[in-house]
This record gives C-alpha cells, structure tokens and sequence, in this order.
C-alpha cells in the first residue's frame, strides 16, 4: 500500500504545486536563493488533490490530538485548508496574523478563542518553522493550550526542528523535501545530475547560489 508520504509528494507534483528551476532560482522572502518553489495554495484550485490532503490532514488532527477543540490556521497560506479541516472536524476555526493589523481591533488573532482551548495550528508549509511558531506563541499568549502544528509540507531544516524543539511544540507533516525530491527523481521530473544539486542546496539552503 503506498504511502500517504509518497502520495502526497506525488500529488504536488502532477499539479505543479511544486516549481524545480536549477538554472533560474528562486527567491524567498528570507532572502535564500532556491532551485525549488513550493506552492500549496494550488491544491485549493484542485478538488481531488484538495479533499485527499483536507482528509489525510484530518486524520492525522484525529489520531495525534484527540481532544482538540479549535483549529487554528496561520495567515495567509493556511487560513482556506483549515477552515476546510475545521468544516470536516465540526470544530470552531480562528486564523492568527503574522502581525497585529493596524486598523480596526488591532487584533493578532481573528475569530473567538476561549482561555483554556485545546488548539491545533494548521500551516501549508513549514521552511524556517517562524510563521508557525509566532503564531504557536500568539496563541500561547492568549491562554490556549497548543497541541501541535500539522501541515502538508516540510523542508526539514535543522533551523526548523531546532525552532520547534526550542518552543516545545510538536509538529507533523504530511511529507518532506526528501520524499519529495525522491519522487521527483523517479518520476523523471528530474535528472540525476539536478537531483544532486537538489540535494546539495538542502544542505547549506542559506548561503547556496551566492
């Protein structure tokens, strides 16, 4: 039976939610040069790919946090996959912004959060871990009992686990960059020669192409 791993990797990449260019990088916010893009916001736009990962999303919420009773998503990407999770789980959704908006409440987080709840934070992906787990804190700060972080992808950068680890938060993903570079290898989405750059650049993603 195949994995729900290797499923999803091959998911993101027949809808080309995932982006490989060697020889034109991209380039991300933090300012790293990378030979890859991933973009989840395209499950959104594909109903077959959107309820597989919506449901294997769920089910790893049901089977690792239980008693969860609010889902939580991180703005931007994550706020339509976990109002869709939140629908299927019948539980309260909120979704927490990167910053205080500056007009209005002024409010970090948009919804209504009781003190004490059990909350499970949805993000897309998870490169440095800092959206995820400014928003874990957010939440924190508010009174709510963090459960954990689920999301669709990681990178699976030590800055990343060391952030979680500091932070005490647990997280889950539905696959990873190794899954994923390795399906793409043997799917012929790429050469031997670009999978060896790609996994050269996972190494030293911060200072690769400069």
């Amino acid at each position: 039976m195949e994995s729900v791993e290797k499923r999803v990797a091959q998911l993101l990449l027949e809808i080309e939610a995932v982006q490989l260019n060697i020889e034109r990088p991209f380039e991300w916010a933090s300012g790293w040069l990378s030979p890859i893009y991933c973009d989840n916001r395209k499950v959104l736009s594909v109903p077959v790919v959107r309820d597989y990962i919506c449901d294997a999303l769920c089910r790893s919420i049901n089977q690792n946090y239980p008693s969860t009773d609010v889902i939580a998503g991180v703005a931007t990407g994550a706020i339509a996959m976990g109002a869709l999770i939140a629908d299927r789980l019948k539980k309260p959704f909120i979704y927490v912004r990167p910053r205080r908006k500056d007009h209005g409440t002024g409010a970090r987080i948009e919804g209504t959060l009781m003190p004490g709840s059990n909350v499970v934070v949805v993000e897309d992906l998870i490169s440095t871990g800092h959206s995820a787990i400014s928003a874990t804190d957010c939440l924190k700060m508010a009174c709510a009992n963090v459960l954990g972080v689920v999301a669709t992808f990681s990178y699976n950068f030590d800055v990343a686990r060391r952030a979680f680890e500091k932070s005490n938060c647990e997280l889950y993903t539905l696959t990873n960059y190794n899954t994923l570079i390795q399906e793409a290898a043997d799917k012929n989405y790429v050469s031997k020669e670009q999978l060896e750059t790609l996994n050269i650049w996972r190494l030293t993603p911060n200072t690769w192409g400069r």
